[in-house]
This record gives structure tokens, C-alpha cells and sequence, in this order.
């Protein structure tokens, strides 16, 4: 199994144990019936509180799972290499330029040829007074779960880009990070300009991201230095961040253009399982556990369905819109918010949590992920399919209203149950 799943699964099993017991005689019952849950109570006692204290909602920098590009990939270089190219933060230097193709107007670009690239000491003089922190789920827009979620810690791209004092013809900005020095393996992003100088929908600014729950960015997660993007997904969160050019273009220039990706879809709202028996008695309750990503539009519910394979699914109905859905259980913020947190807090002031409290302002967090659970009641002897899907807050379920995979993956997951004596 995939370390970083496996991970994820040992997270999830004390959140949902608490909901199970809650559920009285039925929910313990079920707890047998859950392999997770039922090898929990075998461990012995210093395993166990080990695996307690993965009961995370962020999760640790070596735990995210890695989608990086390049040959050979740049967080595998030698820290000598590393030094030589500009990826350590002694030798970290940001150049913001206007684009040969087509420049933008600019008084003061930031250059190494002119010896005004931004180094990382100009960097933290600037996060002095600028720095943000904000909770978001890494997601590659191709792959169907999350990378890991964090708390990501930056100063907005737009401090920088006010410094280069530009004056005209500025309608896009463009990115890329370290790439071997081969044009070949560049891999590239782009925003348009006004989201970089603005924040709608009370989203978190752009960064250029220095750290991940409070600890710098280590090479694998794009350190030192990388661009976070709130709402988007992965491939416009730039690891190794090098050069950004300001551009009079007004299309977008990204690697995944060349691949019939929608460049501008932000993080949909979606569920899927963690948990789920495989095999079940007669009459015996079903424990269900899952995760959402809690998209752009929020989450108001989870539900599930089981469906007996031996009838019929309705005709016309490709979103299974009319089946006898009920709802799951969004399981409240956790206790402990793991990820390797310095003293397992929140640091303040963070988006979206209460800056007396440290606790959430409101749940489930937007742009991040929830985990959920349900008891559904047994069943006779057969073959069934369980589903599960989201109802965002506006009132659209899984996968609208974007059920196109190059848009996200948002697919209703199927998971086959026995149930037999």
C-alpha cells in the first residue's frame, strides 16, 4: 500500500471511531466489522498512541504524496547541486521581469543582471510585515485523492510585483520553476494579473510560499521557495520558483494547456471512501468512512447509497440524481490538528480560524478536506455497490456542476460489497 494512504487511513481511524460509538449497540457492533478499526484494538499500547497522534487533518511535509516532474527530479539534486542552481535559501535568488515576448511596462524590474533579484533575506524582510498563512489541499487536477493539506505560509506575489513598479501593458503573469537547465523539462504556469492583485470571494492571497505548517519547505515540497495558489490545483502552485514575467499576452501559457486541461478550474467539492467492509454478514450494520475535498463551493452534506447489483439502475439518470441517497455524518474539527504543527497549534493569525480561539470559524474548512462517516443498517444475502457523493453549498451534488474529468476528477467512487453468511 502507498505509504502516504496508509498514512491517511491510520489518520482517519480514531476520527471515526468516535462516531461509531456514539451510534450505541449497532455502532459498536460495527466496529468489529471494519478491519481498520478492528486491528486498532490488537496493537499494542505504544504503537497505538504513535498511530494516535496521526489523527491529523494536515498532514506531515514527508507524508504528501509526489507528483514532481524532471529528470532527474530537482529535489533529488545534491544540496552542492542545489546551491549551484539556486535552490538552497542562501542562494535562492527570484527574478520579475517583463516578458521579452511581449513586456509588460516596467520602472524597476527585479533582475540578477542588475543585481535587484529578490533573495530569501529580502524575502523574510518583507514577511516581517506581509506574511499570510492559509489551510489548503494539495490536488493534481489528474489524480483522483488529494496530495496532502496544510497549513501554507507565504508573502503575497503582489508585494513583489508592486515593487517592480510597473506602469502599462500588464495583463498576465507568468511562472516557472528550476527545471536542469533544459528547456525540454520547463514546466510552467500562469494567472491572470487581477487575481494576483486581488482577492475575491474572501480567498487567501497568491504566495510565494516559504513555508508548510510552520517549518520551512524541504526540496520535495518545492522548497525554497514555490507559489501557492489557494483555490487551484496543483499544477499552478509552482515548485522551485525561479523567474516570473510580466506579460502583455492574454492567454495562458501552461504546460497543461498542451494536455485538454481546463486551466482555470478551481478545487471541486468531492467524497470518496477510506473504510469500508468488503464483506459483511446478513443483517449486519455497514460502517462507512470517508474523506471530502471541500472545493470552491463549500459542502453542506455527504450522503451514500447502497444498491443491490440485482436491480436495475434507473434509465436516463447518469448521475444516479433519483437514487434513495441518506445522509453521512461530517465529523467535527479534531482535536489535535497534526502535520508536525510547532506545539501542535494553529499558528496566528491564519486564515480562516479565530484568531483568539485558534479554532475554525466555521467547518468544514473551503479548500480543504473533512472526513465523514455513516452506520448504514444491515442487509439480506447479495452483491451491492455502495456510492458516495457531496452536496456542495450551493446545492449541487457530485460530480456537478463540472462533471468533466479534465476539470478535476469529481467521478462518484463504486465500491462492490458481499454480504453472506
Amino acid at each position: 500500500m502507498n505509504a502516504a494512504i496508509e498514512s491517511l487511513l491510520n489518520q482517519h481511524a480514531m476520527l471515526t471511531r468516535r462516531y461509531f460509538l456514539r451510534c450505541g449497540a449497532a455502532g459498536v457492533a460495527a466496529l468489529g466489522t471494519l478491519p481498520l478499526l478492528a486491528e486498532e484494538r490488537k496493537r499494542d499500547a505504544r504503537l497505538q498512541a504513535a498511530l494516535d497522534d496521526l489523527e491529523t487533518w494536515l498532514t506531515k511535509q514527508d507524508d504528501f504524496q509526489d507528483v514532481s516532474r524532471g529528470n532527474p527530479k530537482p529535489h533529488s539534486l545534491s544540496e552542492e547541486k542545489r546551491k549551484q542552481v539556486g535552490l538552497t535559501r542562501d542562494t535562492w535568488r527570484l527574478e520579475v521581469i517583463a516578458d521579452p515576448k511581449a513586456p509588460a511596462k516596467l520602472r524597476s524590474p527585479l533582475s540578477k543582471k542588475d543585481g535587484t533579484a529578490l533573495d530569501f533575506a529580502g524575502l523574510m524582510r518583507l514577511a516581517k510585515e506581509h506574511a499570510v498563512r492559509f489551510p489548503k489541499l494539495m490536488t493534481c487536477l489528474n489524480i483522483g485523492c488529494p496530495l496532502g493539506n496544510g497549513i501554507w505560509e507565504g508573502v503575497p506575489l503582489r508585494t513583489v510585483l508592486w515593487m517592480t513598479q510597473p506602469r502599462d501593458k500588464l495583463r498576465r503573469v507568468f511562472y516557472h520553476g528550476y527545471h536542469n537547465d533544459d528547456p525540454k523539462q520547463m514546466f510552467r504556469s500562469s494567472l491572470p494579473v487581477g487575481r494576483v492583485l486581488e482577492d475575491p470571494f474572501d480567498l487567501p492571497p497568491v504566495i510565494l510560499c516559504y513555508k508548510l505548517n510552520g517549518h520551512w519547505l524541504t526540496p520535495e515540497r518545492g522548497g525554497p521557495v514555490r507559489i501557492v495558489v489557494p483555490e487551484a490545483y496543483g499544477f499552478k502552485s509552482i515548485k522551485w520558483l525561479t523567474r516570473v514575467f510580466l506579460s502583455n499576452i492574454s492567454a495562458a501559457n501552461d504546460t497543461y494547456a498542451n494536455g485538454n486541461n481546463d486551466l482555470d478550474s478551481p478545487l471541486k467539492t468531492f467524497c470518496a471512501t477510506l473504510s469500508v467492509p468488503r464483506k459483511v454478514k446478513p443483517g449486519e450494520p455497514i460502517p462507512v468512512t470517508g474523506y471530502a475535498q471541500v472545493g470552491i463551493s463549500g459542502l453542506k452534506k455527504v450522503q451514500v447509497w447502497m444498491h443491490n447489483d440485482e436491480d436495475d439502475l434507473p434509465a436516463g439518470d447518469r448521475y444516479h440524481t433519483k437514487a434513495p441517497w441518506r445522509d453521512a455524518e461530517i465529523l467535527p474539527p479534531p482535536k489535535s490538528w497534526g502535520g508536525d504543527l510547532p506545539d501542535g497549534r494553529i499558528p496566528l493569525p491564519t486564515h480562516s480560524f479565530d484568531p483568539k480561539t485558534g479554532r475554525p470559524k466555521s467547518w468544514p474548512i473551503r479548500l480543504s478536506r473533512a472526513h465523514w462517516a455513516a452506520l448504514l443498517p444491515g442487509l439480506p444475502p447479495g452483491q451491492y455497490t455502495l456510492r458516495c457523493r457531496t452536496i456542495d453549498a450551493k446545492g449541487a451534488a457530485q460530480p456537478l456542476p463540472r462533471p468533466f474529468r479534465k476539470s478535476g476528477r469529481a467521478a462518484i467512487e463504486q465500491i462492490p460489497i458481499t454480504v453472506k453468511a
